[in-house]
């Protein structure tokens, strides 16, 4: 299928402003079936970043392929800008999934600059959250998590942004419906044993602790029922991506020495000498450290196997404190 343009109630965007650019996300193009299989036309979907992009793979099946524009995990979102090759996809696709909140505003801003524009899904639209200045408008410290950008941390949100993508790939190529009815269905059933663990993480994780080295699994941690002890001016430097002072960072370690924290959540994927400062801090007072990642490490595995595999190091580690 080549653009179309179809209007569907979830597609309505705030859209955020981004410059142009010719860096790269070592972007890259999958099928995750034979198109020639597909009872419809095939669908050309642009993912701006891998977690949607692993989803939106398993969905399509054999009726389309899926371009994923940040696919390395050592590009940072945030500061991506798109080349003119990226900006192409988009221009081609038929539907464009964003997390928008503000994670990807360059890719939403790269549709609003087409004349006729693909259908475009938005996890943040679909979680009914506000993206650029009304979300800062109404944002505090005391609410953060409602403007974490962490969509895909979010149990309740990824199935819900599934759900969006499979009814924008059946507006677009509706002799294809019976086909993606059915890898929805599939995609549901893989989906149970990362459910199952958040649901037994409910029981397990209610009233424990946690800090963390960056904010990316706080939509879990909130959701299983962890109480977030990293401290205040620590979480904030982190969140805007700076320093932390040093009375902050003293203040961790003595959370993590004097047993206010059950484990430590730390982002594998950033570096730097203060995480792993806090790392040694916490493995010196013997608490648990559960890695986890922002973006998938594996692109030829699954979304669910990704996340799967945190849940349950979070597991483990919750099991072997008191």
């Amino acid at each position: 299928m080549h653009r179309r343009t179809v209007v569907l109630a979830l597609t309505a965007l705030s859209l955020a402003a981004c410059g142009g650019g010719t860096g790269s996300g070592d972007g890259r193009t999958t099928n995750a079936g034979d198109t020639a299989n597909c009872p419809g036309e095939a669908v050309d979907v642009v993912a701006s970043v891998a977690q949607w992009g692993q989803i939106a793979e398993e969905l399509v099946g054999d009726c389309g392929t899926v371009t994923t524009i940040v696919a390395s995990s050592a590009v940072d979102p945030h500061d991506f800008e798109p080349s003119t090759g990226d900006l192409a996809a988009f221009s081609e696709a038929d539907l464009v999934v964003v997390n928008g909140a503000d994670y990807d505003g360059w890719a939403e801003s790269a549709v609003e600059t087409l004349d006729s524009g693909p259908v475009v899904v938005s996890a943040a639209e679909v979680a009914g959250l506000e993206t650029g200045e009304h979300a800062d408008d109404h944002a505090d410290d005391a609410g953060h998590a409602a403007t974490d950008p962490h969509l895909w941390y979010d149990p309740e949100i990824v199935p819900g942004t599934a759900a969006a993508i499979t009814d924008a790939l059946t507006e677009l190529s509706p002799d294809a419906a019976d086909h993606f009815a059915q890898r929805a269905r599939a995609w549901a059933a893989d989906l149970e044993p990362y459910t199952a663990l958040v649901a037994g993480l409910q029981e397990s994780a209610s009233g424990r602790t946690y800090a963390a080295t960056e904010t990316v699994f706080d939509r879990m941690a909130a959701a299983v029922g962890l109480t977030d002890a990293t401290p205040e001016g620590y979480r904030r430097a982190a969140s805007n991506e700076s320093e932390p002072a040093p009375g902050d960072l003293a203040e961790f370690e003595a959370a993590l020495a004097d047993g206010g924290v059950d484990v430590l959540v730390f982002n594998s994927q950033t570096s730097g000498g203060i995480p792993e400062q806090l790392r040694a801090a916490a493995e010196d007072a013997g608490v648990p450290v559960v890695e986890v990642t922002e973006s998938p490490v594996d692109l030829d595995g699954s979304f669910v196997a990704w996340q799967s595999a945190q849940l349950s190091a979070l597991s483990d580690a919750l099991s072997r404190t008191p």
